[in-house]
């Protein structure tokens, strides 16, 4: 039996995500991360990672991304949170998206995208709703950097 099924999305709503399909204990291999191995120079060269559109663009070494765009790849439907249930992990070549925390029946998968700041951050609006969220898809340790600036806001609109 699968530890996922597909369904309409809580945080996309547009969208689809995967919900544990039973309770899945922290540490569990959920499901492989799979797509195409292409070098750095292709993904480089390729406008297909260009931010109009979603990216399922992994790092797995100096010399090798995995481009999860491909229709087989289920894993690409979890949707980011800020306050995230599972993590990837990988090894060579091999990617897997694995439980950080004991996950119950019907919860939506989640992963922290570990998108950096830059001066792009807002393309990536985060619907989360996680109470930790700042508002846009940034990695954990990026997020201070948007909170300093909304406490900032808030101070200047008292």
């Amino acid at each position: 039996m699968k530890l996922y099924k597909i369904k309409k999305s809580n945080i996309d709503r547009n969208g689809r995500g995967l919900y544990a399909a039973k309770d899945i204990k922290k540490g569990t291999r959920i499901i492989d991360y799979v797509g195409k191995i292409i070098t750095k120079k292709q993904s480089d060269k390729s406008k297909k990672f260009d931010n109009l559109k979603p990216i399922y663009l992994f790092n797995l070494n100096k010399k090798y991304d995995l481009d999860g765009d491909v229709s087989f790849n289920t894993a690409r439907l979890i949707n980011h949170s800020c306050l995230n249930n599972c993590d990837y992990e990988g090894h060579g070549l091999k990617l897997w998206v694995v439980a950080i925390k004991d996950i119950k029946k019907e919860d939506e998968l989640t992963c922290d995208y570990g998108f950096g700041y830059d001066s792009d951050y807002k393309q990536f609006p985060c619907k989360c709703g996680a109470i930790n969220c700042v508002g846009y898809i940034l990695r954990e340790g990026s997020r201070w950097r948007i909170n300093k600036k909304f406490k900032k806001t808030q101070r200047a609109s008292r």
